[in-house]
């Protein structure tokens, strides 16, 4: 390539606060228009604005799990800018002096390890939204809807440290997993919980000199960035290789159609006009609560993985799979407190478990296939009362009623055949049955062992221990 991919992102995580940064009101999503609002959200003269304490602390949780210095003072500050869902005229944001700085967060793209910085975290209000609507009289009209307006924010700034949208996206998916692993956003990207701006432009090869960025706002998923990035990578590819220059301007991505549009010209800090919000003092956090907060921090992903790793013996596979989600890591971890089989336990969470989760819709939290009831199950495949093949059967049951193990066992007459002679009928009929396959079988095609053991599994309902079955049945072929 003859030009360098430089991108920064600006990332937006609504918290998971009961209510508003600055006033009482509810915070729920989807309620009706206008209803959680009061003259603070609504912009009302003489409304002043009240710190809402767990916003600074979930702003120092993020601090510290993306290695952020936190400052020890910092202020709020006035954004002026236009929009009509802008009931102020201005947004309370953080602008010189935020409550987070100099952080960083290390990311894995193609088995390669890379340290992206992280400019700031600074606290803020979101404003309100528009809804467009069709009308029979008048054709489309947009009304104002500001139960959004006030809602708690952060806005993660990162360095323009990275080179593809590759990046990008392994940056935004490992800046989600910590926001949601802390408990401080639900990391709803349709809803818009967690959505995202990119700073996409070009420099030559070999420069130093960055090129004009254009801005592509409020993206919501991770499938999109990636589309967005490489569309807008290609577009300025393309107006530079035509000897023109790169306009810079905010644009908004089309999903339908995979391209970026112009929305507006590029604005600067200084279009803005910060100033310090005169209703609002200093924020002073000290050295204590800093680290009081330090100690209600779960185990973060990274961490967890390498301890799954080391001390529970697992691939790093499935420690990654397994310490995907906290939920999830819960989980796994209550199955091993009562069934010290690492890695039988991590097969089934990974496969019957989390398919079966996918399939219906629900979260691992609502699974109803308990710990308890899955490692009652484990422990039936390992005395031998039921094979592995049938735990399945009982698994699917125990998921879709909530019974337990040993009783579905019980109901649906799934107990092993561990009878010598029962098995050894078993086998006798299948061979008397393929008198053709096991003269092949004796003549030195061995591979058809495989089939005699289906057949055998199969006549038993799956009930033979596989075992002792392939012990038998090698005895009768070898004659």
């Amino acid at each position: 390539m003859k030009y360098q991919v430089v991108i920064g992102l600006e990332v937006h995580a609504q918290l998971l606060t009961n209510s508003k940064i600055f006033c009482g009101c509810s915070t729920r999503f989807g309620a009706e228009p206008n209803s959680q609002t009061c003259p603070v959200c609504l912009g009302m003269p003489g409304a002043l604005p009240v710190l809402n304490g767990k916003v600074v602390e979930y702003a120092v949780k993020a601090g510290l799990a993306t290695n952020c210095a936190i400052t020890p003072r910092s202020i709020f500050a006035r954004k002026n800018y236009f929009y009509p869902d802008l009931p102020k005229g201005y947004q309370i944001s953080q602008y010189e002096l935020p409550i987070c700085v100099n952080g960083c967060l290390e990311i894995e793209v193609d088995g390669e390890i890379k340290k992206i910085g992280i400019t700031r975290i600074h606290m803020e209000e979101d404003a309100g939204k528009l809804v467009h609507m069709e009308t029979m009289d008048a054709g489309e009209k947009s009304y104002v809807d500001l139960n959004r307006a006030c809602t708690p924010l952060l806005e993660i700034v990162s360095e323009p440290d990275l080179r593809s949208a590759d990046e990008a996206v392994a940056y935004l998916k490992k800046l989600h997993q910590i926001v949601v692993y802390l408990g401080i956003c639900d990391g709803n990207m349709e809803e818009g919980s967690f959505r995202c701006d990119a700073n996409v432009s070009l420099m030559p090869v070999g420069s130093d000199t960055f090129g004009t960025r254009a801005e592509l706002k409020n993206i919501n998923s991770f499938r999109f960035i990636k589309q967005a990035i490489e569309y807008e990578i290609e577009r300025q590819a393309d107006i530079l290789d035509e000897g023109r220059k790169v306009v810079q301007e905010t644009r908004l991505f089309d999903p339908a159609t995979g391209t970026t549009r112009s929305m507006r010209g590029k604005e600067e800090a200084h279009d803005y006009r910060y100033f310090p919000d005169p209703d609002l003092v200093p924020l002073v956090i000290g050295d204590d609560w800093v680290e009081e907060i330090r100690g209600t921090l779960p185990e973060l992903p990274d961490v967890k993985r390498q301890r799954y790793v080391a001390e529970f013996g697992l691939p790093e596979y499935d420690a990654e799979v397994l310490s995907a989600s906290r939920e999830i890591a819960e989980y796994f971890e209550a199955c091993a407190a009562l069934y010290p089989q690492a890695k039988t336990i991590s097969n089934w969470v990974m496969g019957e478990v989390l398919r079966a989760l996918k399939e219906d819709g629900r979260e691992i939290a609502d699974c109803p296939a308990t710990p308890r009831l899955l490692t009652d199950m484990l422990q039936l495949i390992e005395k031998g009362t039921i094979s592995g093949k049938i735990a399945k059967t009982v698994f699917e049951e125990m998921y879709k009623t909530g019974k337990e193990p040993a009783r579905i066992v019980e109901e649906k007459g799934l107990v092993q055949v561990t009878d010598t002679g029962a098995i050894e009928k078993i086998i006798d009929d299948v061979l008397a049955k393929e008198p053709g396959q096991v003269e092949e079988y004796r003549n030195g095609k061995e591979k058809l062992f495989g089939f005699f053991v289906g057949q055998v599994m199969k006549a038993s309902r799956g009930k033979a221990n596989p075992a002792m079955v392939n012990e038998l049945l090698l005895k009768k072929l070898k004659g």
